[in-house]
């Protein structure tokens, strides 16, 4: 009897943004994103030279390219992030910010039933998304309009709100 595991790969893929990172685990059912990141980020996994694999991500970086491409709007990946129980459930309200709009810290914390006390929380837990841009954090701004903390930087969270239609292009 053949025992399978899980077998770590990641890749590098370039984007407008710059390199993304993406990590996985392979099994038999297939890749699982593990997490997905931007050039700069803190928190950013390590990984080994001899764990590279582009095959299994074919379809993170077709879905990606068609994103930055102005063609996808959702992601649809199979993915596998760590996290604890109420990182999953800011994650998980999170993904229903749809592309091109914006919410606040407060609203989300609203809609997960939290008080104005647990806003810091939200804040915490969106900070800790492996998943940049297929979890789209980016899109959680504060209550004044401003833009706050971005894993990727605040340059890119600007960028990519800015593709998104969130933002209008600022003239220089």
């Amino acid at each position: 009897m053949t025992t399978h595991t899980a077998r770590p790969v990641h890749t590098v893929h370039p984007s407008p943004v710059g390199d993304l990172l993406l990590t996985g685990t392979v099994t038999p059912a297939g890749l699982a994103l593990t997490s997905l990141c931007l050039p700069g980020q803190r928190g950013t996994p390590a990984v080994r030279p001899e764990d590279r694999d582009d095959r299994p991500f074919a379809e993170a970086i077709r879905q990606l390219d068609a994103y930055f491409a102005g063609r996808l709007t959702r992601f649809d990946l199979p993915f596998s992030p760590a996290g604890n129980a109420f990182r999953q459930a800011v994650w998980q309200a999170m993904d229903e910010v749809p592309y091109g709009r914006t919410t606040t810290y407060g609203e989300l914390a609203a809609r997960l039933g939290l008080s104005r006390a647990e806003v810091r929380s939200v804040g915490q837990a969106l900070g800790a998304n492996p998943l940049l841009l297929v979890r789209p954090c980016h899109r959680v701004i504060g209550a004044d309009g401003s833009l706050r903390g971005y894993a990727g930087g605040l340059e890119t969270k600007r960028w990519l709100l800015t593709h998104e239609g969130a933002l209008q292009p600022t003239l220089l």
